[in-house]
Parts: C-alpha cells; structure tokens; sequence
C-alpha cells in the first residue's frame, strides 16, 4: 500500500520512481562540480521522417490493447488535452506538429481496486516543431481522477514500447536537463519506464495496453 500512495503521488509530476543502473547512468554519476551545457543536447536538427501514408486511425480491442485505440478529431478537446499538457511540462520551442495521436483506456500498473485508478486514460503523441527541429520525440501522456501528466518520453525514430527507448522522470527539484535523444530538458531522475526498478517490480504501461503503441 505504501508503494501505490508513493506512485500515485509521483505521478502527479511526471511518473513513479527508479534510479538503478542498467541503460541509463544513475543520478551520482554527474558530477556537482560539472556544470550543465548551457544549450541543450538535443535530437539531431534534421527534418523528422514522416509515413508515406496517413497513419491510422483507430485500431482493434486485442489482449494488448483491451479497449482499442482511436486518433481524436483535431483540434477536438480530447485532441489538445495531452498537447497542453505536454507544453506545461516540457519548454516547446514553437507551435507542435503532431504527426500521429493514439487515445486509450486501460487499467493502473499495477492493476489497483481503487475506484479512481481503475481506469487511467492514455494519449501516445508523435510530434517535432518547425521552429526548431531538434524538438522531436514521442510522449506518453497519463491522467487520473487525482492528476495528469506525462510519464514518459522516447527518441522520435523509435517505434513501439521497448526498453530504453522510453524514459519516465521521478520528481526531483532539481534544473531540467537535456539528454541526447530526447526532445527538450526535463526535471528529475532519469529512468527506465518499460522496465520499473528501485524496489517497484512493475512496468510503466500493464500488459492489457502495451499493444495500443504498436505499429500498424
């Protein structure tokens, strides 16, 4: 129970928590001494790939998407939602391009009998920003009845949910920090989102959704 109430609060930021080695270096490896790049590392500023074809949009109920994903109508409320949230959480150099939008629905992870977990919804968003190329990447955005925010972020021309592609941040009050790959700079501690940690021994997304960001 202690662990759920640590998650839950955490997500109100940005996700649950971590920091053991593996993909990512742990928090101490940076030296206070060594201050950070005043110009962020970002992606690489060339033009982001975009399909040859319109991507779809909707996708079935399956055992790893249990209630199917749809694309919100532009510009609809359930389409600007993640867009605002994202731009509260992560600097925008300019206007979002967005170049796919998933919506779904699917239970906490873990699963939870609490009434205001047991439903948590989700948008996954491809977008870059014409004004500065090097911001590309994907969001994973998540909201409860208690809050919303993003949980994850990954690499623009990474597909699907695999580790380590996708990074959450465990809250820390700390200056946002850019990372190679990743669009923007972000506040906290760097983590593996597919994988878990720290004493949590459960993913960022349950396996009843984990299908929802696969490619057609």
């Amino acid at each position: 129970m202690k662990k759920r109430m640590i998650v839950a609060t955490l997500l109100l930021f940005l996700a649950a928590c971590d920091g053991e080695p593996g993909p990512f270096p742990p928090p101490s490896s940076r030296s206070s001494a060594s201050p950070l790049p005043s110009t962020p590392t970002l992606a690489s500023p060339t033009p982001p790939a975009r399909p040859s074809d319109p991507p779809p949009t909707s996708g079935d109920a399956s055992e790893t998407c249990l209630n199917g994903w749809l694309s919100p109508a532009v510009d609809s409320p359930l389409y600007r939602r993640p867009l605002r949230i994202i731009g509260r959480t992560v600097q925008l150099p300019g206007q979002p391009t967005v170049v796919e939008m998933r919506y779904f629905t699917g239970p906490e992870s873990p699963p939870s009998e609490k009434g205001y977990l047991a439903v948590v919804e989700r948008w996954y968003v491809r977008l870059y920003t014409e004004d500065d190329l090097r911001f590309q990447g994907r969001f994973l955005v998540e909201s409860r009845d208690f809050g919303d925010g993003v949980a994850a972020v990954a690499p623009y021309d990474t597909e699907g949910f695999r580790s380590p592609d996708w990074s959450g941040f465990q809250w820390e009050d700390t200056e946002p920090s850019p990372y190679p790959g990743l669009p923007g700079a972000w506040q906290g501690i760097r983590y593996d989102f597919v994988r878990g940690g720290a004493g949590l021994d459960f993913p960022g997304l349950p396996a009843e959704v984990r299908g929802c960001l696969d490619t057609a």
